[in-house]
């Protein structure tokens, strides 16, 4: 029986990915800063709490990194853990780079001081490329990151791509576009439309205020984007792929399609608020995954307007 942790088990990709992998056979244990407290919401929903072990790690703390791998003993570890949030990112820019940059490296040393055949898959981000000029980008596209966010996950990055040269580690970065489902949390704005959209469809009279709705995104169906997580480490050798729709829409035809699938004209309902725009951001963000579908046999099935239907249809928004 394969082991595998995941480091950031709470989260969106965290629950989904827990749950496929139990699917397979695996035994799964997943991290959290603190396991005691975290009433780990996604996991409940997807049924799977009691399937999983959950342990306390802090990813900025060498010596609790050292201490779970050593007590776990996983085949595959998945780097699934940090701050998470673009927009917040510009707040909390220390914290940050400290709990990417700095976890993904304690992972990596941690790894390479046990001496032991542990797979790596390390989340990487669209973020990375900053703007393309309308360019769908791939694994050769050069980073150009436009948020503290985007600078800490390419750190990450080459982090990864380091101590796969220098000491043979079987590790994979997924350069993951915009993923998107029922487990986000309310501060993605995926989410702020969907359960805005859904409150005032029960009646509510909120007005949904967002920045600026013209910036395209490459939107997939998270649960599919964990599937080529696991792919990357079912290969002979360690690599780095884009995984991504190929499709990109613009913000304002998400929300538009969001609202219509409640019987309702979005621009009713929709407020521009200028203190939402980002001081940088990414007039157009779109992926090329040609080479997961070639190496990986991996291939969204759901593009943006099917991940809206599906948002929509799922009960109750999170908080």
């Amino acid at each position: 029986m394969k082991k595998a942790l995941i480091c950031g088990i709470s989260g969106q990709d965290g629950a989904y990915l827990a749950k496929l992998l139990l699917d397979k056979g695996y035994l799964v244990c997943g991290t959290s800063r603190d396991a005691q407290m975290l009433a780990f919401g996604n996991l409940k929903r997807l049924g799977i709490v009691n399937q999983v072990k959950v342990l306390s790690m802090s990813l900025n703390d060498f010596r609790s990194v050292l201490q779970v791998l050593t007590q776990v003993q996983p085949d595959e570890v998945y780097n699934l853990a940090g701050q998470s949030s673009v927009g917040l990112s510009f707040e909390l820019p220390v914290e940050t780079l400290e709990s990417i940059a700095t976890g993904t490296l304690n992972l990596l040393e941690a790894i390479r001081f046990l001496a032991q055949p542990i797979k790596l898959y390390n989340a990487g981000s669209s973020e990375c490329f900053g703007d393309t000029q309308g360019e769908p980008a791939d694994e050769e596209t050069p980073f150009r990151p436009r948020s503290p966010y985007g600078v800490a996950k390419a750190t990450a990055f080459w982090e990864v791509a380091n101590y796969r040269e220098a000491y043979g580690l079987f590790a994979a970065s997924g350069i993951l576009f915009n993923h998107e489902s029922p487990l986000r949390p309310q501060r993605f704005v995926t989410q702020k439309i969907i359960s805005t959209a859904q409150c005032i469809a029960a009646g509510g009279t909120e007005m949904l205020r967002l920045g600026n709705i013209d910036i395209q995104r490459d939107w997939g169906w998270a649960p599919e984007y964990v599937e080529a997580m696991y792919l990357m480490l079912q290969q002979e050798q360690p690599d780095d792929y884009v995984i991504a729709t190929g499709q990109a829409y613009p913000l304002k035809e998400f929300v538009a399609q969001a609202f219509a699938a409640l019987d309702l004209d979005w621009q009713d309902h929709v407020l521009i608020d200028q203190s939402l725009y980002r001081p940088t951001d990414i007039a157009k963000s779109q992926g090329n995954p040609a080479k997961a579908q070639r190496q990986l046999g991996w291939q969204a099935q759901l593009a943006m307007p099917d991940v809206v239907h599906q948002m929509v249809a799922a009960p109750g928004a999170q908080p």
